[in-house]
């Protein structure tokens, strides 16, 4: 099947949205810990933030560009005079992404206006909703995705390698990915990993600013709110697919973590 063809097949196209469109129920929904179904591509161009991708925290400034694969444990804070673009760009798009993130800080002047242009006409593509408009999306985020490969390509090597400490940090985030709906605690994914509790909660605070029970409790209360959006799914069924034992349980849970993961996740699995 050629690529065009494939576009008359799928439903979810690729877009531009601001960071705001982004998170259109709240802040939330990009600040705590979570993962996409799309890539994203993320352009900063205004203010200061923080993104944690995989369990691993930097800053984020003007000019940044920031890619997610799909599946990607992350969030993005930003300041309150930030701003910036985002593409998300459906997996079955053959585009030849990256398949690990990546954070680049651009110099250039001409790869900086490269950028901007092509997001910017996809914002202009979205807005007159023309016929054939999906593949021109899909067009565009083909040159986008060029523009990010060859960026990856020009930016100088880093010399640092990444440390054991790092490593197991996106280890562990990678399982909380595939893991964090079947009830499992921390302890249980520090026993999957082979090291004691106290060295993994050590690590993630080193690596991401959060415990390890702050990183899984993120990732369940970002899932959990996203499901009570959603029309029909009651608090019932969300407790179930999240793996608590009782809706009571869930509600109180919730409840406790919903402003943030400031505390330790009780055992789900108990129900106390």
């Amino acid at each position: 099947m050629s690529f065009i063809r494939s576009l008359t097949d799928q439903r979810a196209a690729a877009r531009c949205v601001t960071l705001s469109q982004l998170a259109p129920q709240g802040a939330w929904q990009l600040s705590l810990l979570h993962d996409r179904p799309q890539h994203l591509l993320i352009w900063t161009t205004r203010g200061q933030g923080r993104v944690t991708i995989e369990g691993l925290r930097r800053g984020v400034s003007v000019h940044n560009a920031l890619f997610v694969p799909a599946g990607t444990l992350f969030a993005y804070e930003i300041g309150a005079q930030g701003f910036g673009l985002a593409l998300e760009i459906p997996t079955w798009l053959p585009l030849g992404l990256p398949g690990s993130p990546h954070h680049l800080r651009l110099r250039d002047n001409r790869a900086q206006a490269e950028i901007t242009g092509i997001l910017e006409a996809m914002q202009r593509e979205q807005s007159r909703a023309q016929p054939l408009m999906a593949e021109a999306q899909a067009a565009q985020a083909a040159l986008a995705s060029v523009w990010l490969r060859r960026q990856i390509q020009l930016q100088p090597a880093e010399a640092r390698r990444q440390t054991a400490a790092e490593t197991m940090v996106q280890d562990f985030c990678r399982r909380v990915v595939t893991g964090f709906r079947s009830g499992q605690l921390p302890g249980d994914f520090a026993d999957e990993l082979g090291v004691p509790m106290r060295e993994l909660d050590r690590v993630c605070r080193d690596c991401a600013g959060r415990s390890a029970d702050e990183i899984l409790t993120e990732r369940v209360v970002h899932e959990a709110r996203m499901m009570l959006a959603r029309p029909g799914l009651g608090p019932a069924d969300a407790a179930e697919r999240l793996g608590f034992a009782s809706t009571d349980y869930f509600e109180r849970y919730l409840a406790h973590h919903g402003g943030g993961a400031s505390a330790a996740p009780r055992r789900r699995a108990a129900g106390a």
